[in-house]
């Protein structure tokens, strides 16, 4: 059998975005096997649990201390000599960059990298993000440059990124848009009675705009209710406090949910999803999400949130960090339950078209059998 290796930074964003490839990928016929960072063990858990073959790895998600991060692109190289994978699909930036570089040294046939967005590392402009770029970028050209490799991004803009960086060859990027979202599963729902609920949903960090929502929040709560669902990442700079959360319910101006894993149920209870971020997203799960289910969406004009989003269609986009246009998008689907409702039926689609799970389950595994093909002698 064909084997093929994913190598995801964490588990949980393995769960939740390529789990459902994975498992089409041994439908198929391929010999699946997993390896992430290990630290979350409710994640861990459900890997093992689809069946999957797990490797642990010391891998930290956002640290960069030289020593340790060394270690991970050994252990890497040791598991990749140990199987010998046929193909190795690598997903954020420190599995393509250290497993880029594994490969090439293991003699992988076929090797496929994918940013799902281009996040704090490129996007950032402080000092550190600025430094940081400095040292990536000269790596990412050595783990990039296997004779047989692919690099999928989620939209254009990054695509036209990386080749205009001369990190990769425009022969060998590939544009296959999100994630993907089983429509079969969020569908949409009649709008529930009562205030419109808005809804941001996702990682608690303050570039996905948390402090533009509460904002929003604080300023429409007499016209409507305004939710937070999700969770934080506690290695992460840019999280946003509990004691924050906190504070903004007990000061009355929106709700928290906490992290839920019955989205469908979240959503249908829901009349707008706002994520208003400035962070590097590759196409947002959640907006497309938001989109199957028949939900309008407000959010920012930036790579990736425009590539769902089409402006006045499905959705309303707002300049980055502009918080008076954001407040005029809300109140606008606030306010009208026909344009809400019509835009809602445009949004789903758009995702059935454009993003669903199957779609892009389908454009990877060809892009594995051609490069399994170029592989041959």
């Amino acid at each position: 059998m064909t084997r093929i290796l994913y190598n995801v930074n964490i588990p949980r964003f393995f769960v939740s975005h390529r789990l459902p490839l994975a498992l089409a990928a041994c439908d198929a016929g391929y010999d699946v096997h997993v390896t992430t960072s290990d630290t979350d063990t409710e994640n861990v858990a459900k890997i093992i649990d689809s069946g999957l073959p797990y490797h642990p790895l010391p891998l930290a998600q956002h640290g960069i201390n030289p020593f340790s991060e060394v270690k991970t692109l050994q252990a890497m190289l040791a598991l990749y000599r140990q199987l010998q994978p046929d193909i190795v699909h690598h997903v954020s930036i420190k599995p393509v960059l250290y497993g880029g570089i594994a490969a090439r040294l293991s003699g992988i046939r076929a090797v496929v990298g994918a940013m799902s967005g281009l996040g704090y590392v490129f996007v950032d402009d402080t000092k550190k993000a600025r430094l940081i770029r400095q040292i990536v970028r000269p790596l990412l050209k050595v783990a990039l440059g296997h004779c047989n490799t692919a690099m999928i991004f989620q939209n254009e803009d990054d695509l036209a990124r990386f080749v205009a960086m001369g990190l990769i060859a425009p022969d060998k990027a590939v544009l296959i848009r999100g994630s993907g979202v089983d429509v079969t599963y969020f569908v949409p729902t009649p709008e529930a009675n009562g205030l419109p609920v808005v809804l941001f949903a996702g990682r608690l960090m303050w570039q996905k705009g948390l402090g533009m929502f509460a904002e929003a929040a604080r300023r429409l709560r007499h016209k409507a209710r305004f939710v937070i669902v999700g969770y934080a990442e506690a290695t992460s700079p840019d999280t946003v406090s509990q004691t924050q959360l906190e504070d903004w319910s007990q000061e009355g101006i929106l709700e928290w949910w906490g992290k839920r894993d019955d989205m469908p149920q979240v959503f249908a209870q829901s009349h707008i999803v706002c994520l208003p971020s400035t962070y590097g997203e590759g196409v947002p799960k959640v907006l497309i999400e938001a989109a199957a289910c028949a939900r309008p969406i407000v959010t920012t004009d930036t790579p990736g949130c425009r590539d769902i989003v089409h402006d006045g269609e499905n959705g309303l986009l707002v300049a980055p960090h502009d918080r008076d246009a954001l407040l005029s998008a809300l109140e606008q689907l606030i306010d009208n339950a026909q344009l809400r409702q019509q835009m809602g039926s445009n949004g789903r689609v758009i995702a059935e078209r454009d993003f669903s799970l199957a779609y892009v389950v389908g454009e990877t595994l060809a892009l594995y059998e051609r490069l399994l093909q170029s592989a041959l002698p």
